[in-house]
């Protein structure tokens, strides 16, 4: 019996070849010393010996212990005494200790072990096999939470090289995924720059084209009723219109658009919206219907941007319907708000379209045989203006087939503010030969672009003189000293800005009317030319009507100088 309860205490640490543990023998008697060990030995375990309390303090400074089994009665420093010192240091609190005791201890007594910690009591004459047994589940026990606590070592250490992995690999992502919101800046930058460039030099060819468009129409009566003429001056201007906006959706994005905001009404920014896309309504022979209340319509914004809304939603509604299909406008005020709806009948959108459609370079699925054509940019401008105005903008449609309705809101103007004046009109037409006696001088390195603007300004009258070297213009200045110079501003060499300062200092430049010709017209290439010392600036290609003002401010001048 006694070999199998020997059998059964074998070691852990020699049937699974773990590491020993320290126990810690501590008793004044070397008689009982010598006991423990003979008893301890075959379990395979590090056997320290303590002869005192204070010894038994020092080794445990001195090493970690599984289990203590210490006497009672000791002189000095006693068992209880011994176990209360140890259980008060952080480092061995829950260290078990077997008191060992010769004498019959009371219940009390037994009661104070256990609250100074200890975990069992052993009688002398110790039994072997009884101070084994506790000792092995003792050892096993410390063994275990010795494993426990390095595989949570290994564990921590494991989850601190992933989270090290995965914050690195955040890092490169975070890293990556900088550079790549960096190149998008990028790229989008080009982007806007390369429209804003596009739209510039799209300009100078339309320039010369425009030009002998209006040069036909003035010096031929029977152009105005030639439908070629009609032809050539519409296809034009939906390539200007076009052009215009590109330019608006580089500046819209680059956040360089800015509102002249006066007070308006919702009447006039639908007339000259209705006159910008009158000759696509009647191309497609669509009947417009107009219903708005007796009472006006007071908007505070910039009429212009405006109407450009309302002529792009016009234009939008022409291009996918059929020809003869009608179109209608109405509006009404709510709530301190202007709803407008611009409703047609054409091919309608689906649910998907609806949501997309004011995106950029996305345009209605019409067909090969419905293609309204376009950019794709026309109504991406419609919501970026609206929304610079403080409003909001909405596609309604049933279905494919089934029409749309285009719903925007404006903020209305307070009560009492008063509207524009709708009986304003543009400047009166120049008529053939009404500048006679007046001299221009045009500079250009583009030919066509001067010989067709010099023709204009021929045909209205003036005495005109065309250069192409901006190096020759003070040489030319002084021969024929003119009363209005149209110049390049953007030319090889030389630029326009440069001319506009030799102009300013040589004698009588003053006086002249400095007119800038460019393919730029954002408000920062007006305030440079003004300050430039340029009196008018006017966008490549140069409308007729822009020209009839000039002429009108000529005038006036010469009205000034002689009274």
């Amino acid at each position: 019996m006694a070999a199998s309860l020997s059998s059964a205490a074998s070691s852990p640490a020699e049937s699974e070849g773990a590491a020993p543990v320290n126990i810690l023998l501590v008793d004044d008697q070397p008689a009982r010393l010598l006991a423990y060990r003979a008893i301890l030995e075959p379990l395979g375990e590090r056997l320290v010996e303590a002869r005192s309390g204070e010894e038994a303090l020092k080794r445990l400074m001195e090493d970690e212990y599984a289990v203590i089994l210490l006497d009672v009665n000791m002189p000095g420093l006693d068992g209880f005494e011994t176990a209360h010192l140890i259980h008060q240091h952080p480092r061995f609190e829950k260290t078990p200790i077997i008191f060992v005791t010769a004498v019959n201890v009371t219940d009390m007594d037994r009661l104070r072990g256990y609250e100074l910690g200890a975990v069992d009591y052993v009688m002398v004459p110790v039994i072997p096999e009884i101070l084994r047994g506790k000792i092995v589940v003792l050892a096993e026990l410390y063994r275990k939470r010795r494993q426990l606590r390095e595989a949570n070592a290994a564990l921590e250490a494991e989850k601190a090289r992933e989270l090290d992995l995965l914050n690195a690999s955040l890092r490169r992502a975070n890293a990556e995924l900088a550079g790549l919101v960096d190149r998008l800046r990028d790229t989008d930058r080009r982007k806007d720059e390369f429209l804003a460039t596009l739209a510039h030099e799209l300009r100078n060819p339309l320039a010369p084209l425009l030009n002998a468009v209006n040069v036909r129409r003035m010096s031929d009566a029977a152009a105005a009723s030639d439908p070629l003429q009609g032809l050539m001056e519409r296809q034009l201007a939906l390539l200007v219109r076009m052009i215009d906006d590109l330019l608006d959706v580089a500046r819209i994005t680059q956040g360089k658009l800015e509102l002249r905001r006066a007070t308006t009404t919702l009447r006039e920014v639908l007339d000259s919206a209705i006159e910008t896309t009158d000759p696509l309504l009647r191309q497609g022979r669509h009947a417009l219907r107009v219903e708005l209340p007796d009472e006006a319509l007071v908007l505070d914004g910039d009429a212009a941007r405006l109407s450009q809304v309302f002529a792009n939603l016009l234009n939008n509604a022409a291009k996918y319907s059929d020809p003869g299909s009608p179109i209608a406008v109405s509006a009404r005020a709510d709530d301190g708000m202007i709803e407008v709806s611009v409703r047609d009948r054409g091919i309608g959108l689906d649910q998907e379209e609806a949501r997309h459609v004011f995106e950029m370079f996305v345009q209605a699925h019409a067909g090969a045989h419905r293609a309204g054509g376009g950019l794709g940019i026309g109504l991406t401008l419609v919501r970026q203006l609206v929304g610079m105005h403080g409003g909001s903008v909405e596609a309604r449609s049933a279905g494919p087939g089934e029409g749309a309705d285009f719903v925007v809101r404006l903020p209305r103007a307070p009560a009492g503010t008063p509207g524009g004046d709708a009986t304003a009109s543009g400047p009166a037409e120049t008529p053939p030969g009404g500048m006679r006696g007046r001299r221009a001088l045009v500079l250009d390195d583009n030919r066509d672009a001067a010989d067709t603007l010099s023709m204009m300004l021929d045909l209205l009258g003036f005495q005109v003189r065309t250069l192409y070297d901006p190096t020759q213009f003070e040489q030319a200045f002084a021969a024929f000293p003119a009363d209005a110079v149209f110049l390049d501003v953007g030319m090889p060499g030389r630029s326009g800005y440069d001319v506009a300062s030799a102009l300013r200092a040589a004698p009588g430049g003053e006086d002249v009317l400095l007119v800038a010709v460019t393919g730029w017209g954002q408000p920062d290439d007006r305030r440079r030319t003004r300050e430039a010392g340029f009196d008018r600036h006017l966008v490549k290609p140069p409308e007729l009507a822009a020209i009839h003002a000039i002429c009108r401010e000529i005038e006036q001048r010469r009205g000034t100088v002689g009274a």
